[in-house]
């Protein structure tokens, strides 16, 4: 074997931009098309925003403006405007930035100098204008490299920092913006930031009441038991709930304004210290899911100097609040048991009502306690035996290991389907869970039937969702069936079961449908994937001279070697989104209660709707 030969022409230094597109998951986590909410195209959003932000919290500027079209991504803020002569520097040079001075940003959401810079460099465009004392100073750049540097000018426009940039499609393959996550985010900009206007689009966000109006916004008034218990002190922000109808617990947790999706020290804090201060409201030493299950919450912290374990601060790490303050778990705990003590006392219709729940939730635990025990055995049985899960390497043996945001689980039904997704899956990252036959529809059944009915225990176990959404063990659930009458019922059954039992997943943008081609047309020289007959149209007029066509029935007909496409970089996944406008209550009764002439109106209605679209 040829020795590999070492010497100083192996070592290379890369300048800041180089590493960043290089290595962009260290800074961006990971990239994504757009489908999801933590895809790197909403990360990029948030590091510029997280700018103008800071500027409102430091006083300066009461409007965002926030302008999506195509691709193109343009935030504009009305506070004091980068320092001329350090424009360039801002968004080019790692490790620059006003933030590292804390007697100008006391609580900021960003600490290390390196956001805009991720920006700059992974976008194909950006340009940055600052505007103040009645100058602007432009900077162009494309893919981080400097194109435009003009001397500042005369302007009459108001103070305040603009910046635009667009995605470059070399690193964010075929994505798209979704309004509905970025709606999402910039509500809980506003939450936090009680007097912030952001303007999207032309539609304006807006908070009164913050976290109380967070959780109003999340759960309709009929599913409230009790109305939002909110409490606010200085640097510490919470509001609770419970759900009459959900399961399990559902918490939005921040710091210093980020959206903490993973949690953290703060949010652990949070659920150990409502379980200590109920406990002793009452007298009663309930077990603490009893105490937790169906609550629906919200904290926000503020931490001098966070850290948090990545790059797109999404868990927090710190155990202390700063400087002399005590640390997060102290902090947080003397707040709620004084607060939410105080509370309870004073609102005793609220307090009878949450001891209630509890009780009840007792009951139910105790009535399941035995057929838990049996199911759980079964599980870990069925997992032995690999007849379920084929894992992936992350988790392999291990099933409290952390998530990771890679990891995936594909859902499907029927041997052929499931044998050719486990052949061409990356078995690091991609775990298949295979059904067998239709599921249950699960609409207005009890907890019971999730331990009773085998399939469904055994999804259950796999993710690892039975005590809390923290144990999750995968970042993206697909559902992964046929294009037909079957594979789209066996969808609506697997979407049914987790609005029933864990609607959290669908609300925290975890659960997708997965985009297989219908068509695949190819001649001599090229092979084209269609995933709609306006894709098939075009690839036969590309392709020309008479291509062979192969319409693909089923996930089954489709070979492990052509699958690895459609799982792997140019994987195409449709998010399942909840509609504001309907509760969860009535969009599970209407599409799989007993009210059939409605639907059949619906069906009917819309079906006509699709005909006349196809024959224009």
């Amino acid at each position: 074997m040829a020795e590999t030969k070492y010497t100083e022409d192996n070592i290379r230094s890369l300048d800041w931009k180089e590493h960043i597109r290089l290595r962009p998951g260290m800074y961006i986590g990971k990239l994504g098309d757009g489908s999801s909410p933590d895809d790197g195209i909403y990360i990029l959003l948030k590091e510029v925003l997280d700018n103008s932000i800071d500027e409102f919290v430091m006083g300066a500027g009461k409007t965002i403006e926030i302008r999506i079209k195509d691709k193109e991504v343009k935030v504009r803020d009305f506070g004091r405007g980068i320092p001329l002569g350090k424009v360039v520097d801002v968004v080019s040079k790692m490790n620059t930035g006003g933030k590292y001075d804390s007697r100008a940003f006391k609580k900021s959401v960003g600490l290390n100098g390196v956001g805009t810079k991720a920006v700059n460099a992974l976008s194909s465009f950006f340009k940055v204008e600052s505007v103040r004392d009645s100058k602007i100073k432009i900077a162009e750049f494309s893919k981080g490299e400097l194109n435009n540097d003009p001397a500042p000018e005369d302007s009459p426009k108001r103070k305040g920092t603009k910046v635009s940039f667009i995605p470059d499609e070399e690193i964010f393959k075929n994505y798209k913006y979704r309004n509905e996550y970025v709606a999402k985010m910039l509500k809980n900009y506003v939450y936090l930031n009680l007097g912030l206007t952001i303007d999207f689009n032309g539609e304006k966000f807006f908070s009164e009441n913050g976290l109380k109006d967070l959780l109003e916004d999340n759960i309709s008034e009929e599913d409230m038991l009790y109305p939002v218990i909110h409490l606010r002190g200085e640097d510490i922000e919470i509001a609770i709930t419970h759900s009459r109808t959900q399961y399990s617990e559902e918490y939005h947790s921040f710091v210093n304004g980020q959206n903490t999706t993973q949690g953290g020290t703060h949010q652990a804090a949070f659920r150990e210290s409502i379980v200590k201060t109920i406990r002793e409201f009452y007298g009663k030493n309930y077990d603490a899911s009893d105490i937790r299950k169906s609550i629906v919450s919200a904290i926000s912290i503020k931490v001098m100097e966070p850290v948090f374990e990545s790059q797109t601060k999404t868990k927090l790490g710190s155990t202390d609040m700063g400087g002399k303050l005590p640390t997060v778990r102290t902090f947080i705990n003397d707040f709620i048991k004084t607060q939410l003590d105080n509370y309870l006392h004073k609102n005793q219709d609220t307090a009878e009502k949450l001891q209630k729940k509890i009780m009840q939730a007792e009951h139910e635990r105790k009535e399941l306690s035995g057929i838990r025990k049996l199911a759980k055995d079964r599980a870990k049985k069925a997992n032995l035996h690999n007849k379920k899960l084929r894992d992936c390497r992350v988790h392999l043996g291990d099933t409290k290991k952390e998530r990771n945001l890679e990891s995936t689980l594909f859902i499907t039904e029927g041997d052929s389907a499931s044998g050719s997704i486990t052949k061409s899956r990356d078995v690091n990252t991609q775990a298949v869970f295979s059904l067998k036959g239709k599921p249950l529809n699960s609409y207005g059944l009890s907890k019971k039937i999730v331990y009773e009915n085998e399939e469904f225990n055994l999804l259950q176990a796999a993710l690892n969702i039975e005590e809390s959404m923290e144990d999750l063990r995968y970042n993206n659930i697909v559902i992964a069936t046929d294009a037909d009458v079957d594979g789209m019922h066996i969808r609506l059954l697997l979407i049914t079961f987790f609005l029933q039992f864990f609607p959290e997943l669908i609300k925290e943008g975890h659960l997708y449908i997965l985009q297989t081609p219908l068509f695949r047309v190819r001649n001599k020289k090229k092979t084209i994937y269609c995933y709609s007959e306006e894709e098939r149209k075009n690839a036969m007029i590309e392709l020309k001279q008479n291509p062979e066509i192969t319409r693909f029935k089923g996930l089954g007909e489709i070979s492990p070697d052509e699958f690895v496409h459609f799982i792997g970089a140019d994987i195409r996944l449709d998010p399942v989104m909840l509609d504001k406008a309907m509760s969860i209550e009535e969009l599970l009764s209407f599409y799989m209660g007993k009210n059939t002439p409605d639907r059949q109106r619906f069906i009917i209605d819309n079906l006509k709707f699709e005909l006349d679209r196809i024959e224009e």
